[in-house]
């Protein structure tokens, strides 16, 4: 079961823009991870895979300070916004929900919630860093 401190690392982590390496040091070597409805990808080698070649097709990712944290045993659910820029600056918001199962430690399986008619729409430069 994590503690309030160890989800409270991972959340910094990724505010601080250590996506990949966040994968590394929190989730679980057989750790899973679903977007919506799709199939799970499992293991952390490849979810560290996945997210740094995400990465690597943009010029910057903003991920905000999550609106709401819970923490409840080994469950812990994140309300997260990401605004992620292009190599040709335009750039999309996905706002999402993280469903994650923690064993010990470490994120056993996490799963994302968001609206997929919203995600990742375009945002204009008045509308980054509002709220």
């Amino acid at each position: 079961m994590p503690t309030r401190h160890r989800v409270q690392e991972f959340v910094d982590a990724l505010v601080n823009g250590d996506h990949a390496e966040a994968i590394a040091a929190f989730y679980h070597e057989r750790a899973s991870l679903q977007e919506n409805d799709q199939d799970p990808i499992v293991g952390r080698d490849k979810l560290v895979q996945r997210e740094q070649a995400s990465l690597d097709r943009l010029s910057h990712m903003v991920t905000h300070r999550p609106a709401f944290i819970l923490v409840d045993e080994d469950s812990v659910v994140i309300e997260w916004r990401f605004d992620a820029t292009d190599k040709n600056g335009t750039t999309r918001r996905l706002n999402e929900i993280s469903l994650q199962k923690w064993r010990g430690n470490r994120i056993a399986s996490e799963r994302f919630v968001y609206d997929t008619a919203s995600a990742w729409r375009v945002v204009d430069s008045a509308t980054l860093g509002v709220g």
